[in-house]
């Protein structure tokens, strides 16, 4: 029998999400002749983003690290048809990225996972150390104290209640009180300013963007194993994701809206 699926695959794979990384992408002006590293690549969507952006693609080279071999299998598999730019792909831990990168680079994108690093100081001191002098880090989180617009407090609150509820109701589970795992513990954007120039990097564009989740982004979240530990710690995921999913469409539906909007911070940092 197949393992089921928890990864972040099917969500990344919603419109809304790419659209948001390729503004990311965007905001860093990429220009012609390039190296660049897409941390944490996954399934390469992001690095087909970076691709269908790159002036001058020809020249340039774009270097997807991830640490699981079956993300970048797939990445490789989907990206066979992608001829403009020279594309590699490494195996490594994301905070191994100048251990793992031999030649330097002029930017780095680092898409919606900076909220899951421990050690945030060390991971830009290693990516400091593999940008050249001048050369760029850009990366985004939807996992920061700010993510939730003021209008969305009965969205969550509601949502919650009812996925609480209901596994308790069908399974009679409750998740269990422990630690918060590290996407929970959220740094304001004035703490990702400082901890970035604290870093050896000089922030040029800093945005926080709205962002409406459709119905299908909030059920695919909630099928994300890294989500369901943040919010029912302890709880099987095939049973948070079901109780999730069911509590967010009834939601949504009580609420008389399809969507329920999210913030977006993006950061694009000079090394100095």
């Amino acid at each position: 029998m197949p393992t089921e699926d928890f990864s972040f695959s099917k969500f990344a794979s919603n419109p809304f999400y790419r659209n948001q990384n390729a503004r990311l992408i965007d905001l860093a002006e990429l220009g012609s002749g390039q190296r660049i590293v897409d941390l944490a690549c996954g399934t390469g969507g992001v690095t087909r983003l970076i691709s269908e952006r790159l002036r001058g693609a020809r020249d340039s080279v774009i270097i997807g690290i991830d640490h699981s071999a079956g993300a970048l299998r797939q990445a490789m598999d989907d990206l066979k048809d992608v001829h403009a730019a020279a594309l590699q792909f490494v195996q490594s831990q994301v905070e191994q990225v100048s251990e793992a990168i031999t030649e330097s680079v002029d930017t780095v994108f680092f898409c919606n996972a900076i909220h899951y690093v421990s050690n945030k100081d060390e991971l830009l001191a290693d990516i400091s150390k593999t940008l050249k002098p001048g050369g760029q880090l850009a990366f985004n989180t939807s996992f920061f104290d700010g993510a939730h617009p003021p209008e969305t407090v009965l969205f969550a609150r509601k949502w919650m209640l009812r996925a609480l509820r209901t596994l308790r109701r069908d399974y009679g589970i409750s998740p269990v009180k422990s630690a918060k795992v590290e996407s929970r513990k959220q740094l304001t954007p004035d703490e990702y300013r400082d901890l970035v120039e604290g870093n050896g990097f000089k922030i040029t564009k800093q945005r926080i963007e709205k962002v409406q989740v459709p119905l299908d982004g909030w059920l695919d979240i909630s099928g994300f194993q890294d989500f369901i530990e943040g919010v029912m710690p302890g709880v099987p995921l095939d049973k948070a994701r079901a109780a999730l999913q069911s509590a967010v469409r009834e939601t949504l539906t009580e609420l008389n809206v399809d969507q329920a909007p999210r913030n977006w911070l993006d950061v694009v940092a000079v090394r100095v």
